[in-house]
């Protein structure tokens, strides 16, 4: 479809005011963050160039919460300015409807959406990296050091814990393997204790050295070794380290990678599952809300363009308010995973649609 010099209009106004929303909304809550933290970065004596390195990382998760909020503020500021304005009268005079007039806007709106999968699928997840680095470095958060303190299930049957992992040398220290019996998981078939589990890249296997294997069946055996090659190990060097990173650190590819371990595992992967889909769900939510507001704004009502942005943020936010409480319920397993993270995308798709309907011209 050929762009009309309206629609150019339209999506000039839309996207101007998306910037500035998202601007000016970013600002006040770095704002706040900075005045709540003040303390922390004066007491830790943390340099001013790494504070402004901080909030420049922490804008990123900033601007993905608030771009469905920009997107409606400005999606209403705009067409309730043209309302006012009676340049909308101009254009229903034109014979324009209500469903042309909201094109522009969802045109738009579509490719920001795909933009916010993109962003807040893999840049808000390197940028929440460093922010968290910087958090243990200088304001000694988040302390729980990546690559200590290891412990995970690696099979249904196999649990594995290391003390530390030292990634440059694929070397870890102190490690305990358990297996058990597949029939009864309480009950232990056999342990390896070992100072150092090696990486051996050429054949892709764990070496474990300096140790002892435990068998328990009707007598316990031990065997000490100085060498043992481990060859039924699922995890690299490289899963170790990922083993540690936040959900919140994760992009995309990685949150699927540590769905088909945990699936591996025996592990519940809902938790995951649902912050994986609730990326696609809420990048999706500018579209919905847009949709639902815009033919409110569309049409003149007392209060004027400010009431309308006000009404239509605070409906915003109780969406949001409602993606996390199905959230909540998705975790303890009331709610599909999926299900769990589409439910309030589709349930205001619905309000949204019969809002279009209702308010056509």
């Amino acid at each position: 479809m050929k762009l009309k010099i309206l629609d150019k209009y339209l999506i000039k106004q839309f996207l101007q005011t998306v910037v500035f929303g998202l601007l000016a909304f970013t600002f006040i809550f770095i704002v706040i963050d900075a005045m709540e933290n003040l303390d922390d970065f004066i007491d830790q004596n943390v340099p001013a160039l790494k504070i402004l390195h901080y909030y420049f990382v922490f804008a990123p998760e900033m601007i993905k919460l608030m771009t469905p909020v920009a997107v409606l503020f400005s999606a209403l500021f705009t067409a309730g300015k043209a309302a006012n304005l009676s340049e909308l009268t101009a254009i229903k005079a034109c014979g324009v409807s209500l469903y042309r007039f909201m094109v522009p806007f969802i045109i738009t709106t579509f490719f920001i959406t795909i933009i916010s999968i993109y962003f807040g699928g893999y840049v808000v997840p390197s940028a929440n990296q460093i922010k968290i680095n910087i958090e243990q470095v200088y304001l000694k958060k988040n302390l729980n050091f990546t690559g200590s303190n290891i412990y995970f299930q690696d099979s249904r049957t196999r649990i594995v814990s290391i003390a530390y992992f030292d990634n440059s040398i694929d070397q870890a220290n102190r490690v305990s393997i358990q297996d058990f019996d597949p029939e009864n998981l309480t009950s232990m078939t056999s342990r390896i204790d070992a100072s150092r589990l090696v990486y051996d890249t050429t054949k892709s296997i764990w070496i474990a050295r300096d140790g002892i294997k435990r068998t328990f069946s009707s007598k316990q055996d031990a065997d000490y070794f100085k060498v043992l090659e481990i060859p039924d190990l699922y995890f690299s060097p490289d899963d170790l380290l990922k083993k540690q990173q936040r959900i919140a650190e994760m992009n995309l590819d990685e949150l699927s990678e540590l769905v088909k371990a945990q699936r591996r595992a025996g592990n519940d992967p809902t938790p995951t599952l649902i912050e994986y889909h609730s990326r696609f769900a809420f990048a999706v939510t500018p579209l919905i809300v847009v949709l639902f507001g815009l033919p409110i704004s569309a049409n003149k009502r007392k209060g004027g363009v400010a009431a309308q942005v006000g009404i239509n943020i605070l409906v915003t936010f109780l969406y949001l308010v409602f993606m996390k409480v199905s959230q909540a319920f998705g975790k303890n397993g009331a709610l599909d995973p999926v299900l769990t993270a589409w439910v309030a995308n589709l349930i205001f798709l619905v309000g949204a649609v019969y809002n279009v309907w209702r308010s056509r011209m």
